[in-house]
């Protein structure tokens, strides 16, 4: 085989072991900065701060006596603070044994409830935290869509006769009124013929006048899901399905029932690219569950892309309060989704495939990086909030295990012994371990 045939292969695992690095370290740094900031205010010593394991390759020690360091193995970090034995905050026994007594407050382990259950809680906040301003910036920058719903910028499609302008605003189509963007949306889809071109009764200039444009929803490809058959094949963000199996389609919609009736039967679409050319891909729908409003989740066949107005929306800006509470609830469906989510694969409900390890996750943020800065930034926010649910789970070596024992010690009023600390801790690395060899599994032989 010519080496050169090679390259573009190395180059797509290069870029794609990068951003999993890029979006693991910021995640990591992240969550491991609320340890430590909130540790040290409240009066808890930090001897290293770390991002990476392993052979170090640059430290510096800073005014409050802290080592931060960067190491070689870009995938973790850790805050070690005063009397710890490991990076887990285990109790190191013979070092707190010599500590002198005045210094003891400092240590993790001689500080009081309130300051460990606060600096150990904070890792998960922070993770929180960063998922709800990077949506909520985000959100910002988007804006919103304007009432009244109008034009912004028409997309690039295959379709002749149009006559909407940006601007205008849509007041109803095919003779069916506008309802306000969000509110009713889809019943406007369902009822709207497939034509490819359709009549639109817009204001203009102060004047109500009949337009042509096209289906509000063609089938257009606006975006491709990660590790699916559409991000596999030659389509991108962009192109417009014309035509399945030789059959001229017009509306998004008409593609879903086409894939969703499949039952995974191979299909033959004809597209068109905004440069003008057409082409034709086969592609095979997989089986994909998706979580559902009432909390459980429905087998679909899917090939992985996402659909789009054929214009721009006109935006508004949105205000930063507004905006944070939409991230706040954005935040809180992740970890809602998530929660459901894995309980259905532990029932057995939905496969449990639906778990990624190492090598899922780093496709996913090689696919996000590809799409834009935008695409990967979010993704981010998204793994954070995912990163710090897990690490609230109630299992030793994790931040959710810590708290648990700290509960144990408000009710009981006395700290679990070092000896039962180090078998749980024991059983926690163990259960931990495992479920990242299963997730690795499925990385390796899911389909």
């Amino acid at each position: 085989m010519d080496i050169l045939t090679l390259l573009p292969q190395f180059g797509n695992i290069f870029m794609t072991l990068l951003a999993f690095v890029v979006c693991l370290s910021v995640i990591v740094a992240v969550h491991e900065y609320g340890h430590y900031i909130v540790g040290r205010w409240s009066g808890i010593k930090a001897e290293v701060f770390s991002l990476g394991f392993g052979p170090v390759l640059f430290s510096r020690m800073d005014k409050h006596g802290t080592r931060w360091q960067l190491a070689a193995l870009p995938f973790g970090g850790f805050v070690k603070f005063l009397g710890d034995a490991d990076a887990a905050s285990g109790k190191d026994a013979e070092a707190m044994a010599n500590v002198p007594p005045e210094r003891l407050r400092q240590t993790m382990h001689g500080a009081p409830l309130w300051a460990r259950t606060a600096t150990v809680a904070a890792g998960p906040i922070f993770n929180f935290i960063l998922s709800i301003i990077v949506f909520a910036a985000i959100m910002m920058t988007q804006g919103k869509t304007a009432e009244p719903f109008a034009v912004g910028a028409l997309k690039p499609l295959p379709v002749v006769g149009v006559t909407l302008e940006p601007g205008d605003r849509i007041l109803a189509i095919e003779g069916i009124e506008m309802p306000e963007f969000g509110e009713g949306f889809d019943d406007l889809l369902d009822a709207l013929p497939t034509r490819a071109l359709l009549d639109y009764e817009v204001e203009r200039d102060g004047r109500r006048i009949t337009a042509q444009g096209p289906h509000l929803m063609p089938p257009l490809i606006s975006g491709l899901a990660p590790q699916s058959s559409a991000y596999a094949s030659a389509m991108l963000p962009g192109d417009v399905i014309t035509a399945i199996n030789g059959v001229p389609v017009a509306a998004f919609g008409e593609l879903k029932e086409v894939v969703e009736s499949s039952n995974g039967a191979e299909l033959d679409l004809q597209l068109w690219r905004p440069d003008g050319a057409a082409f034709d891909v086969a592609i095979t729908p997989r089986r994909v569950d998706e979580p559902q409003a009432d909390g459980g989740f429905k087998t679909e066949w899917r090939i992985g892309i996402a659909g789009g107005l054929a214009f721009e929306p006109a935006t508004e800006t949105l205000g930063p309060v507004e905006a944070v509470g939409n991230a706040v609830v954005q935040t809180g469906e992740i970890i809602r989704s998530s929660v459901s989510g894995l309980y259905h694969m532990v029932t057995g409900a939905i496969s449990s495939c639906n778990m990624s390890g190492p090598i899922g996750i780093a496709q996913v943020s090689g696919a996000m990086a590809s799409q834009g800065p935008e695409s990967f930034i979010w993704f981010i926010a998204v793994l954070s909030t995912a990163v710090g649910l897990l690490n609230l789970f109630p299992v030793p070596v994790l931040d959710g295990g810590h708290l648990v024992f700290y509960a144990y010690e408000a009710v009981t009023g006395r700290p679990p012994s070092d000896k039962a600390l180090r078998i749980m801790m024991t059983v926690g690395l163990t259960l931990v371990l495992s479920l990242m060899l299963f997730a690795l599994f499925n990385d390796i032989f899911c389909p």
